[in-house]
């Protein structure tokens, strides 16, 4: 296959386009913490809503649906639905409380609720799945790049994750709100321009998927899919990427607002992966000037998107389209290094290890975090090639063990973190008991209704075990307080020092109070004696 010329000049003019915006977008405003953070507190509805769609219309999510509807059919498209209808969710509870609240990160109340190092703990998992997230889109960008225009695939991902990561180190937030615009809009006209041509291309017989493009859903895999719904539903909702947007909007009511015309955005966005990835399903490929020799691999399924654009679109149009995925990859990438940079600079490097530091050096902190994450999501994404499984595992646990402890946190006013180590221990004990075929762990605790033949969990042990989670959090919160509050343990056993914060606060009114009625008693002992030393000067006086 040869150098593809005007597809390789489309996307380096992007590149070039994107990375103009996102410096100057970054130059014109402040550089301290606040502005690389949360953009001053300032985004309004217009900004707020395009770079949230952008943030969660990323390349996974137009890759991934397109390859589902071409494998499975269009009833496997739930995961971004179910993600969708989690950030409404979200929009309408959570959004508004927090920006009240006026958090730095979302992991503000984790750590005040169950105290600075369990908040610290439960931010890696959140780090770890945004380090596979971006390997794995980084990744896929670099493939469909190279399995297009014929570039080498380390070369196609080192480029795409510099120039992400180059525009948010210099300007944070401002330049990652201003570049989703540009990326959105360049999204939508490029997979819509596309959608007639896939069409109405020779090589496309519609009426060949009548019967399969909607899908099938075996009866025994009914608690497989409501377990990926519900992960996807709440699993969704206590990312930092997310509220990274919803703390920086100017007022709660901005929040809402923003992040519900957002989600309706990202859900219009399925519609042209979803028609395209019909397309590509209804495809003679032989037809095509792409080379294959049958049935398309797995790996060519997963690229059904870059490959229908390019291959069943002219020149012009599968230009726009390229530029339209590459556009998706690294709205979502430099979303992924910002937010993970925001809570170690913030919840991490400045909470536990320097309270006192000094603006310039958090903003530093933030970029070199930045820097330190873009560069091994880029390593990762060109050594490993198992990334996606990693990914899966650590979205697994954003909602088996992450989403209780955010939910306590919020609501939950006995929550400790006796009770919030605990809930983390059984939820990643229970799900790695139930094993991961992708990444080979071994199926230790058999669920009810566990296929022998197969070796798949079919009863949804996901949620099972997030509610085991919530369960243990609550539980052994409350029984800690009562225990430590009634003093049937001591207080010198609470390890965590929980309640010591109460001990302290009450021996220092009751020491306030003694003192208090010292020095009252000085005051009435001096205002009775005063009257006799009187006397005693007046006759004094009078003698004299």
């Amino acid at each position: 296959m040869a150098l593809d010329i005007p597809g390789l000049i489309g996307v380096i003019v992007f590149y070039i386009a994107i990375l103009v915006i996102g410096l100057l977008a970054g130059r014109k405003k402040s550089s301290d913490s606040n502005s690389q953070f949360l953009a001053n507190r300032d985004l309004g509805v217009f900004v707020a809503s395009f770079t949230l769609s952008a943030t969660m219309v990323g390349g996974a999510y137009i890759n991934g649906t397109a390859e589902e509807v071409a494998r499975r059919g269009i009833i496997y498209i739930n995961a971004p639905l179910c993600l969708n209808l989690g950030i409404v969710i979200a929009a309408i509870v959570i959004a508004p409380k927090v920006r009240k609240a006026g958090y730095s990160t979302i992991f503000d109340p984790l750590q005040s609720r169950f105290g600075e190092k369990m908040g610290a703990l439960l931010f890696f998992n959140e780090f770890f799945a945004n380090l596979f997230w971006g390997a794995a889109i980084l990744g896929a960008l670099g493939s469909s790049l190279s399995l297009i225009l014929d570039l080498d695939v380390d070369l196609c991902i080192v480029i795409s994750a510099c120039v992400a990561i180059a525009y948010t180190f210099f300007g944070g937030l401002y330049s990652v709100a201003y570049t989703d615009i540009i990326q959105l809009i360049f999204m939508a006209i490029g997979l819509v321009l596309a959608i007639p041509f896939a069409f109405t291309n020779e090589a496309v017989d519609i009426s060949s998927v009548k019967d399969t493009w909607v899908g099938t859903l075996p009866t025994s895999k009914i608690g497989v899919y409501i377990d990926m719904c519900l992960l996807c539903v709440f699993g969704g909702i206590p990312w930092q990427v997310y509220y990274q947007r919803v703390l920086a909007c100017r007022s709660p009511s901005a929040a809402r607002t923003s992040s519900l015309i957002g989600t309706f955005m990202a859900t219009l966005m399925l519609i042209p992966p979803t028609l395209i990835g019909i397309a590509g399903s209804a495809a003679d490929w032989n037809m095509t000037s792409f080379e294959t020799s049958g049935n398309l691999t797995s790996d060519q399924l997963a690229a059904i998107l870059p490959m229908s654009v390019r291959y069943l679109c002219p020149t012009a149009v599968s230009v726009v389209g390229l530029g339209a995925i590459s556009a998706s990859v690294m709205s979502s990438a430099d979303s992924l290094v910002l937010a993970t940079g925001s809570v170690f600079a913030k919840n991490i490097y400045n909470t536990l290890f320097r309270p006192k530091a000094s603006d310039r050096e958090i903003v530093w902190v933030l970029r070199i975090s930045i820097l330190v994450v873009g560069a091994a999501s880029t390593a990762l994404a060109i050594v490993v090639h198992s990334i996606f499984a990693l990914f899966v595992l650590c979205t697994d646990l954003m909602y088996v063990a992450h989403f209780p402890q955010f939910v306590c946190a919020l609501w939950f006013e006995g929550g400790n973190t006796y009770g919030s180590l605990c809930g983390f221990v059984v939820a990643l004990l229970l799900r790695c008991l139930g094993g991961e075929p992708a990444l080979k762990m071994p199926v230790v605790l058999k669920y009810p209704m566990f296929d022998e033949t197969s070796g798949e969990q079919l009863f949804p042990y996901k949620t099972l075990a997030m509610l085991c989670s919530l369960g243990t959090l609550v539980g052994v919160s409350l029984l800690t307080n009562f225990i430590f509050t009634r003093n049937i343990i001591g207080k010198k056993f609470d390890i965590f020092h929980c309640f010591q914060e109460e001990v302290t606060e009450k021996d220092a009114k009751d020491v306030k109070m003694l003192s208090n009625e010292d020095e009252q008693t000085d005051k009435d002992k001096s205002n009775t004696d005063r009257p006799l030393l009187d006397k005693e000067n007046g006759d004094d006086e009078t003698k004299l």
